[in-house]
């Protein structure tokens, strides 16, 4: 169906060629046809079988598959054995997460789900979009996402705006008449998954869904050519490395044995199982798991993800624009006073004067339906204001009736509204103070009906007023009236000659927890931008308490459409708010900053902002207030509106990373200080004291579960403002060579220390399994330094800790891993070496420039980086 040029089909030719009527499908035919073909909101699951094997498929496979087999040739088939099963189990685990993850992240994905109005069998149903087959009969009102590709078969004054498709800004008129134009902007009788209905009603009949939609593919491709990340790629780099640092210390191990005359096939075996434990193969399963943790932790806090790389994204933001109005601001606009010629009053002790000008500003109002809110708040204001204070529309305008309507939109910036009344026709606008004051002639004293011409000065002085009545915080509108001619028509040039009535003041209580929010991103280097459709006076007045700030600086949407890209890019970085901001005016403002090499986060609520939410680098809509088509286009669904879970949300993202660095720290560091004590210990002695058995159950319990339990952790309380500095570009850089590097120093010195004091005061034996005992010790004590009281941490690396004892001191099960039962003497030299390896870490920080910090302070920051984690940061826009 992807080929069929439905546009050209006339309409009775649609139905036929997809064997339906206006009736709609039978719901067994829906449900037959839903097995033929891909639909939305499915993705494709995987299997555990399927990823299992994508877990296998990396570079590290190879070389575990090799030590496996040359461990085999040698004559230690059990030691191979454990070898294939440990490379069995990790990617089995591995596998199993990411299934998991899969249906958490489908789970979370349901919960924003689409919803299409479809007739099937004649009866109208509600259905999810991913329900939809091609064939399917669906309505679409004003603010509908369209569901799935569609060719329109009726509409009544259909505008469609398709930004986020074509990037055209402005709506497109529909009707179901065939066409000729073969570009996707040219088919006027078609309708594209994800665009919106801006005005007007259809029925339209399903022709593509899923994949096979244009968005379908679009996206097909964006996933083909999706850019590695920094993260990534430092990921990808550190897995790639550990092959040759695997085949070196291996061949440093036999080499030794060799010059010590001992037997090739003696060291091989050793040096193979060196070889393997040196491989970190643990290391996507651990990343995989951080996000999935996160995930689920910011669910809990009312932020539902969509994509993983939203977490990794959300870690490098350093930019957040969003809405003032339900973010810093409660959502709840109110009427807060009425003005006229003689000054503002309260709403709730206006005079008749006021009265009237609130009258003709509820004429001025589109009426509200039964069954639906009116569509903005400004309007709803004006209407339940006007109820309190037992004012109608037809107070000053005797038997008023409605006769005809211009919406509200930015680019007019007022609504106008004629009505018949025993005087005749009346034209009543309310609207934004520069929108309607440059269309007065006059100023009317209401309910008097005497009217005195204004000139530049009384309008201007007009705009003074307006300015004065903002500054307090308020959202001000300009009431105006006059009379019509009988049969003029109501046209944007028929809006002039106004009478001035008076002011209407609203206003929006802001939250009392948006400045402390605020303060925080701020102080993490993260800049925030205030976007607003109000006055900049308003927008000054709320911003400056709440940003901390005496005079913020403010520009304007209209001063934007002035300045050319060069320009824009110079100002942004130095601008606190946008006022009078339109949806075109973000799309600008985010490509603004990606051209700055910044990572933008940028909140919306309305369809029109679709396009913007897509653009960034973390689209994040209100799903209190928002729209579905925003809600589509979002990366992350904030469901309560509030600022300060965005601000937790950034926040998880950078602990994330936290965590991953400590995580990979303690995997890739503690298999350094292995090699580092085997290859050392083999020089000496020409052969390592740890055996393959022993080796691969020290990767068993430092490696899985205490590694798993730190990148799974939730930050502690204490560690948000160090949390926000930190970022996955500083985490997985320099830092964590540096802490790599420490964590195998400390780690090899710990088994060094036992092995060397066992030597003296036992066999050789036993200083085996004393250096076995340090090793795992050491590593377990740095794991729990790290992790502090999390729970998780304590259980993992105590459990690990008592694995350890019992396997050495059950017989048997000691003899099989090639341990000896240890006496008092031996278990005081290793706890004496792991408390006094441990103790050298603090030591050895500073002769690495690494700053070493409380548990609770997650070791977050690396002093040599020196600055923000927001600033200087090389960084590449997430892939969406």
């Amino acid at each position: 169906m992807t080929t069929v040029p439905w546009h050209l089909m006339p309409v009775p030719r649609v139905l036929e060629r997809l064997d339906v009527d206006l009736d709609g499908l039978t719901p067994e035919e829906a449900t037959a046809r839903a097995a033929l073909g891909p639909r939305r909101g499915e993705p494709t699951r995987t299997t555990l079988p399927a990823a299992f094997i994508e877990e296998l498929a990396n570079p590290l496979t190879p070389v575990l598959a090799a030590g496996a087999a040359l461990a085999a040739a040698v004559g230690s088939r059990t030691d191979a054995a454990l070898v294939a099963a440990i490379t069995g189990i990790s990617a089995l685990v591995g596998g199993f997460q990411r299934v998991r993850t899969e249906r958490a992240l489908s789970e979370l994905f349901a919960r924003s789900a689409i919803g299409a109005r479809v007739r099937r069998g004649g009866t109208e149903r509600l259905v999810t979009a991913g329900d939809l087959v091609p064939g399917d009969i669906v309505m679409l009102g004003p603010e509908d996402v369209v569901p799935a590709d569609c060719r329109l078969l009726e509409g009544e004054g259909l505008e469609v705006d398709e930004s986020s498709l074509t990037g055209e800004s402005l709506p497109v008129s529909k009707d179901s008449a065939p066409v000729v134009g073969a570009h996707i902007t040219q088919r006027r009788s078609m309708l594209y998954e994800g665009t919106t209905v801006s005005a007007g009603r259809a029925v339209a009949v399903v022709v593509a869904t899923g994949p096979a939609t244009e968005v379908g593919r679009s996206l097909a491709t964006a996933r083909q050519a999706a850019p590695v990340t920094g993260v990534e790629a430092r990921l990808t780099s550190l897995t790639r490395s550990s092959v040759p640092i695997a085949l070196g210390s291996a061949a440093a191990v036999t080499g030794a044995g060799l010059l010590h005359g001992l037997p090739l096939t003696e060291n091989l075996a050793s040096a193979v199982n060196l070889a393997v434990a040196s491989v970190p193969e643990g290391l996507p399963f651990l990343v995989n798991a951080a996000q999935l943790a996160a995930a689920r932790r910011l669910a809990d806090l009312g932020a539902l993800v969509r994509n993983p790389r939203t977490i990794e994204a959300l870690g490098r933001a350093d930019v957040l624009c969003f809405d003032k109005t339900g973010t810093l601001t409660e959502g709840n606009l109110q009427l807060a006073a009425v003005s006229d010629s003689g000054g503002p009053l309260p709403a709730d002790r206006l005079d008749l004067p006021r009265k009237a000008v609130l009258a003709a500003a509820l004429r001025a109002t589109p009426p509200a339906r039964q069954a639906e809110p009116m569509a903005h708040q400004t309007d709803r204001a004006v209407s339940v204001g006007a109820r309190r204070a037992g004012v109608g529309v037809r107070r000053g305008a005797p038997r008023w009736r409605r006769t005809d309507a211009l919406p509200f939109e930015p680019s007019r910036a007022y609504h106008a509204t004629t009505g018949r009344t025993v005087h005749g026709p009346l034209l009543s606008v309310k609207g934004a103070p520069e929108g309607v004051l440059d269309r007065v002639a006059r100023r009317r004293t209401p309910g008097t009906g005497q009217a005195t011409e204004l000139d530049a000065e009384g309008i201007r002085k007009l705009g003074e007023t307006a300015e004065e009545l903002a500054g307090a915080g308020r959202r001000v509108l300009a009431v105006a009236e006059r009379r019509m001619r009988e049969g003029e028509e109501l046209t944007d040039e028929a809006v002039r000659d106004l009478d001035f009535l008076g002011f209407i003041a609203i206003a929006d209580p802001v939250r009392t927890s948006a400045a402390p929010a605020l303060a925080r991103l701020r102080e993490s280097g993260v800049q925030t931008m205030m976007l607003t459709g109000d006055h900049p006076a308003t927008a000054d007045a709320i911003a400056a308490p709440i940003m901390d700030l005496p005079e913020p600086k403010v520009c304007t949407g209209p001063e934007l459409d002035e300045m050319d890209d060069a320009e824009l890019d110079e100002l942004l970085p130095t601008v606190d708010v946008i006022a009078r901001c339109s949806p075109h005016h973000k799309v600008r403002i985010v490509q603004a900053y990606q051209r700055l090499g910044r990572v933008v986060a940028m909140t919306g609520d309305g369809a029109n902002d679709a396009p913007a939410i897509r653009l960034a680098d973390v689209g994040i809509a209100l799903g209190r207030r928002g729209t579905p088509a925003a809600t589509a286009a979002a990366d992350l669904v904030v469901t309560d509106d509030r600022l300060e879970t965005i601000v937790s949300a950034l926040m998880e993202g950078r602990a994330m990373w936290a965590s991953v660095r400590a995580a990979l720290a303690i995997l890739i560091g503690g298999n350094f200080g292995e090699v580092t004590f085997s290859v050392a210990t083999s020089a000496l002695t020409g052969t390592t004291p740890l055996s393959a058995r022993q080796i691969m159950l020290v990767n068993l319990l430092t490696d899985l579960a205490p590694a798993l339990a730190i990148a799974v952790r939730e930050p502690t309380g204490h560690t948000g403002e160090r949390l926000l500095k930190e970022g996955p570009s500083r985490s997985l850089g320099a830092a964590l060579t540096k802490e790599m590097l420490l964590r195998g120093v400390i780690t090899a010195a710990g088994a060094g220390l036992a092995w060397t004091g066992a030597r003296v005061t036992g066999r050789s034996r036993r200083a085996g399994t004393v250096a076995l005992a340090a090793l795992v010790g050491t590593q377990l004590a740095q794991t729990l330094t790290t992790g502090g009281l999390d729970r998780h941490v304590l259980i993992a690396g105590l459990g690990s800790a008592a694995v350890l004892a019992a396997i050495i001191q059950t017989p048997g099960v000691s003899q099989f891993f090639d341990c000896t039962p240890l006496g008092p003497v031996a278990w005081a030299i290793t706890l004496g070496s792991i408390t006094a390896a441990t103790l050298f870490g603090p030591i050895l920080a500073p002769l690495l420039r690494l700053e070493t910090a409380p548990p609770e302070a997650d070791q977050a920051e690396d002093a040599a980086e020196g600055a923000d984690a927001a600033d200087g940061a090389e960084v590449t826009p997430a892939s969406r």
